[in-house]
């Protein structure tokens, strides 16, 4: 999911808006963050320009208008480093013609790749990993008195079993309807096509006292949903100095925040998914219909070399017991195409995985191969037969998907209401409690929950009419 940039590079190298790049601003000065990556880089963001406000500093429109430019990065997939470093280079010219600009290069490419960063773009004043966002102040001060180029990419240590390090998060946020917590950072889990252990370190749960004072006071400020997040979040609770905390006790101790209305959560991790988190899903009336879980192949032999600790019995079993106990919920999941490796025989298997599961969605992707990763050292599959793949698997995905929607038309859901349509304004949006797009007439407020019967399907969601 990545939050793209709302100008044309291109309009950087104008004299106009060089100029206008370079007008006094107001109080101490501006910033600007630009974001690729996961809901957590997203998260990473605000908290960055929080902490830029707690110094004095006022977000800005555009990068133009911006003393501090921020670059928070991702480097699940080639494509967004590509972006990054293309973007660097476009901010060049800008720094050399304002002087006092200040560029910073944050998240999982920084904490990988920084020394190549200082190489290919000099012009950057300071690269930051993921786990030294809180330091963004200082090194701000720092460089605006020494004009130095700094570098914070210490992550931190979990010493044994117990977790002694947790970053510090700024609450201080903007009231929202919707909003993410972070509940844990990095992973313990060592996929062989996944470089969040290195980027994000050890897997560390935040303390639960912590997450239930912020998630109290987002209620007190009108948040009515909040998304929990963790590279693996049903694992939440393991290593924490005050015991183990089960991530069915946080989601019920969650579940009595007055003024809190929705909780969702992503992603969990199939070995991972026990009877007590169905229990709740099931049970708290604030837990919603819908599991985001990743597949990623459909073949057990596939999954060993991913080192995906489950199988696909297993990963059936888990389906199995989730509609059992919530015939309505939804599952949506993410899927590898072209794996190191893969077989005909192995995607065949993917695909006899969707056609039995039935996934209500799917985020469907080509192998992008992640230096530093042990997949990256394997056999690859030709660019080609990936993308043949990857076309035949969305096709799939696609007609079920369409399917499950048709099959939706004349029931009713409840949908929390977002405001209008960015498409069309005369129209509301919001999602059902199963994570369904709905879209529908009417006269009601921003952040009210009604009820709405579907009248028609579409690939991204329904149309529907209130009727409370």
């Amino acid at each position: 999911m990545l939050a793209e940039a709302d100008f044309s590079m291109s309009t950087l190298l104008s004299p106009q808006n060089l100029a206008m790049a370079q007008r006094p601003r107001a109080k101490r000065g501006t910033y600007f963050v630009q974001t690729w990556g996961c809901q957590m880089n997203e998260e990473d963001s605000e908290q960055m320009g929080l902490y830029l406000e707690q110094i004095g500093f006022e977000r800005a429109s555009s990068m133009l208008e911006a003393q501090i430019i921020l670059l928070n990065t991702c480097s699940v997939r080639k494509k967004p480093e590509d972006k990054a470093f293309s973007m660097l280079g476009e901010l060049a010219p800008l720094k050399q013609s304002k002087k006092d600009l200040l560029i910073g290069v944050c998240g999982c490419m920084a904490q990988l790749r920084a020394d190549e960063i200082r190489r290919r773009a000099p012009h950057v004043d300071f690269v930051v990993g993921t786990g030294q966002v809180a330091t963004i102040p200082g090194l701000v001060e720092e460089i605006l008195q020494k004009r130095r180029f700094q570098k914070r990419l210490e992550l931190p240590e979990r010493k044994g079993a117990i977790v002694e390090e947790i970053p510090q998060r700024n609450v201080g946020r903007e009231p929202k309807l919707k909003s993410f917590v972070p509940i844990q950072y990095g992973c313990d889990k060592f996929c062989t096509f996944c470089i969040v252990p290195t980027t994000r370190g050890r897997e560390r749960s935040r303390p639960t006292a912590d997450i239930l004072e912020e998630v109290s006071a987002l209620a007190t400020q009108g948040t009515k949903e909040v998304t929990l997040l963790g590279q693996t979040v049903n694992s939440y609770g393991k290593n924490m100095p005050e015991g183990k905390v089960p991530f069915s006790e946080l989601l019920w101790k969650l579940g009595e925040i007055e003024g809190l209305e929705r909780i969702r959560y992503t992603s969990p991790y199939p070995r991972d998914f026990k009877t007590d988190v169905i229990e709740a899903i099931r049970d708290c009336p604030k837990v919603m219909e819908h599991c985001h879980m990743p597949l990623q192949g459909g073949d057990d032999v596939l999954l060993k070399r991913m080192k995906r600790l489950y199988t696909v019995e297993g990963f059936y079993k888990i389906v199995e017991e989730l509609r059992a106990a919530i015939p309505q919920i939804s599952i949506t999941t993410d899927i590898i195409v072209g794996f190191p490796g893969e077989t005909d025989e192995e995607f065949e298997g993917t695909l006899d995985v969707v056609r039995n599961v039935r996934f209500d969605g799917a985020y469907m992707f080509i192998y992008s191969p992640r230096p530093g990763t042990p997949a990256a050292e394997m056999e690859q599959v030709p660019q080609a037969v990936k993308k043949e793949r990857l076309a035949r698997l969305i096709e799939l995905q696609n007609s079920i998907t369409c399917e499950i929607n048709a099959s939706l038309v004349g029931q009713e859901f409840e949908v929390l209401v977002e405001g209008p349509s960015p498409k069309n304004k005369a129209v509301l949006q919001g999602y059902s409690r199963e994570f369904r797009m709905m879209h529908f007439g009417g006269d009601v407020a921003k952040g009210l929950i009604v009820r709405v019967r579907a009248t028609e399907s579409h690939q991204w969601g329904l149309f529907g009419e209130l009727i409370s």
